[in-house]
């Protein structure tokens, strides 16, 4: 049976206390919170809950914001969707039932329902404008990546390494794929991303699946790490990271693996450069950001793959993928900081610390402000004061 690495854990401190008994020069030892000058501050604009939330079990519970509502979840089964003026409850489901319910990939709003998929290998819909349960279905394997929705299909990718499309109305299974899936893997699953009637996913044997989507058959597979090494821990080329589309091109980075920028007209790579990361990328313009397995922040030119700046001075404080809001890179960390970054200059230019329980997963922009969800799950709406 396939064994995961505990993502929650970081994937940087598992793999550092595993080399640390070979020698204390690797110990893997959390940056210090960077002192920053704020050029501006946030203002808390409403506090509300999700429930639980996600303690420090391994989540990609992000809210979502949709239908003028913002949805968030807790991992034992509490769903929300809040007034994004005042904060307020509009309507509350519990999909717990016997034991936890062990939510996990989501939330994705789409075809007027909202699809979140479960540790338990369930993938759900509830209705937007009430929260009522439309259909519920069993797939193969842990759902732990959100759901993308095109052609009145859901499709989720599960830790079976399994693609399966689901139709939107009554969760029947339409079609399936497999792909191989190591004895060794880290906790975690590419989120499926379509356009233009193709879906593309990273694999946790090192590749990027396309597909088409009406028909769920296999176009190709690019490489994206090779297994190296001589133990099972160095030969891990997960791509856990979802596929960034930008105009003709797709990028993606693999864990051990290169960030590649692939033509998506002819399937072929336009350049790779050697990165390694398991969390999502962000975009502005021609500059793409990640951030790397050791938490170094990195922007590299998008047409051409040189790096136009590295900033490490948050090394192993377990960041979430890098999001954009109001112009600049902003990541969240495990004690509860958001960092907010000079996307031409990698410099800090702001920093706060909304709760200490840390952050699982970054802010949403939503109107007026951005939405944060912390671990413990409390949701705050936040403004920027200039």
């Amino acid at each position: 049976m396939k064994t995961m690495l505990n993502k929650a854990l970081s994937t940087a401190l598992v793999l550092g206390l595993l080399a640390g008994c070979a020698g204390e020069e690797d110990t893997i030892i959390m940056a210090p919170t960077p002192v920053v000058d704020n050029e501006f501050t946030t203002k808390s604009a409403w506090s509300a809950s999700a429930g639980k939330g996600v303690g420090m079990y391994y989540s990609q519970l992000s809210p979502e914001y949709a239908y003028d509502k913002v949805f968030v979840a807790s991992r034992d089964g509490v769903v929300k969707a809040l007034n994004p003026e005042t904060g307020k409850a509009i309507w509350q489901a519990d999909l717990e039932k016997e034991g936890s319910a062990r939510l996990s990939g989501g939330i994705t709003a789409g075809y007027g329902q909202l699809f979140i998929g479960s540790e338990n290998g369930q993938v759900i819909a509830l209705d937007e404008e009430t929260g009522a349960l439309n259909w519920q279905t069993a797939v193969k394997g842990e759902v732990l990546a959100a759901p993308a929705v095109d052609s009145n299909l859901v499709i989720v990718h599960t830790s079976d390494g399994v693609l399966i499309a689901l139709d939107q109305e009554s969760g029947e299974s339409k079609w399936t794929i497999s792909t191989e899936v190591p004895n060794l893997t880290l906790r975690g699953n590419s989120a499926p991303v379509t356009v233009s009637g193709g879906v593309f996913w990273g694999t946790a044997n090192g590749r990027l699946a396309a597909a088409i989507v009406e028909r769920g058959q296999l176009i190709w597979q690019q490489p994206i790490g090779t297994p190296q090494g001589a133990t099972e821990i160095d030969r891990l080329v997960d791509v856990d990271a979802s596929p960034l589309i930008l105009g003709s091109t797709l990028y993606i980075v693999g864990y051990n693996g290169q960030l590649t920028a692939i033509d998506l007209r002819s399937g072929t790579p336009s350049w790779k450069r050697n990165y390694s990361s398991s969390t999502d990328m962000a975009s502005e313009g021609s500059r793409l950001f990640l951030v790397t397995d050791k938490d170094h922040i990195v922007s590299v030119d998008a047409r051409s793959g040189t790096e136009l700046w590295s900033n490490d001075q948050l090394e192993h404080r377990l960041l979430t993928a890098p999001v954009m809001l109001n112009g600049y890179v902003v990541v969240g960390d495990s004690l509860g900081f958001l960092h907010w970054i000079d996307r031409r200059t990698g410099e800090f230019v702001a920093q706060q610390q909304l709760d200490d329980s840390g952050f699982a997963v970054a802010p949403i922009a939503v109107p007026g402000g951005f939405v944060t969800v912390t671990r413990n799950g409390d949701v705050k709406k936040q403004t920027i004061n200039p």
